[in-house]
């Protein structure tokens, strides 16, 4: 089995500095730095040194706080960095120094000319001794027209969703692919119809829908791993159904970074195609 490759951004300048979604109100100025960056060391140390995954870091520019979060900065899969193109301008300026990074790195790298915000809205979930899906999201963060030129780009089945509710912006927010095809996520995030498809999508067997209060403290925002989760909160039936699919639940408390809006999943991009 490979070895999970992830990359982070250290939160040397992670600050709520403006509001763009609704977990931002009222933070401008409230994020305590040093314990998000000990909250941040927590997260590292935990992927690299308990569950052997191997991180490379991005190097964080100031003016961009919420460069830390990336999981937005591309679509991956075999090599292939579809790098993001951002729905605000507070974030569009992180576009380049991401694409720099794939570069520098080895990566086939690629410029969007559709909105969309890489693997914040578009995950695969593959199902045992299947080929991949690319579950992918819009409606708030991600333009629709993303999903069919992602689709042609990579040469993935891609499976589209619409996110209704603005607390839940991004896929990963409320939609989390686990190892063996398992998956926990959050119904009410999306549209009825896009419930239907992922219920149609992933067998009832296979997928555990978060409680309201986990939910509003991001378990949906989870880093699966062979045989783990990493994830900022779990409630007890959270932990209880993991655990009952055999995963080791990895708990570390990442609240300050709720503030902006994310958790584990947001802190992380994974670099080998994203799958579990």
């Amino acid at each position: 089995m490979s070895t999970p490759r992830y990359l982070m951004c250290p939160p040397t300048f992670f600050g709520v500095d403006y509001v763009i979604n609704p977990w931002m109100e009222g933070q401008i100025g409230a994020v305590d730095r040093q314990r998000a960056q000990d909250q941040w060391e927590s997260l590292y140390q935990l992927l690299k040194d308990d569950l052997r995954a191997e991180i490379s870091l991005v190097a964080p520019r100031e003016g961009l706080p919420d460069m830390v979060f990336t999981a937005n900065a591309a679509v991956i899969d075999n090599g292939v960095a579809l790098v993001s193109n951002f729905w605000h301008p507070e974030r569009q300026g992180e576009t380049p120094f991401f694409a720099e990074w794939f570069q520098d790195n080895g990566f086939e790298t690629s410029l969007s000319p559709c909105v969309h915000e890489g693997a914040g809205d578009m995950l695969f979930w593959t199902a045992p001794d299947e080929e991949p899906v690319l579950v992918a999201a819009a409606g708030i963060r991600t333009d629709p027209s993303a999903h069919p030129y992602i689709c042609a780009t990579l040469n993935r089945r891609i499976v589209s969703v619409r996110l209704v509710t603005n607390a839940f912006y991004h896929l990963d927010t409320c939609f989390a692919p686990l190892a063996g095809g398992r998956m926990i996520w959050y119904p009410p995030a999306f549209d009825e119809a896009s419930q239907e498809t992922i219920r149609e999508l992933i067998p009832a067997a296979l997928r555990f829908e978060l409680p309201d209060e986990d939910a509003r403290q991001f378990a949906g925002n989870a880093v699966g791993l062979p045989g783990a989760v990493v994830m900022g909160y779990a409630g007890s039936k959270t932990r209880a159904w993991l655990e009952g699919e055999g995963f080791a639940v990895h708990v570390t408390p990442l609240d300050e970074f709720l503030k902006a809006g994310g958790s584990a999943k947001c802190l992380t991009l994974r670099l080998d195609s994203g799958l579990v």
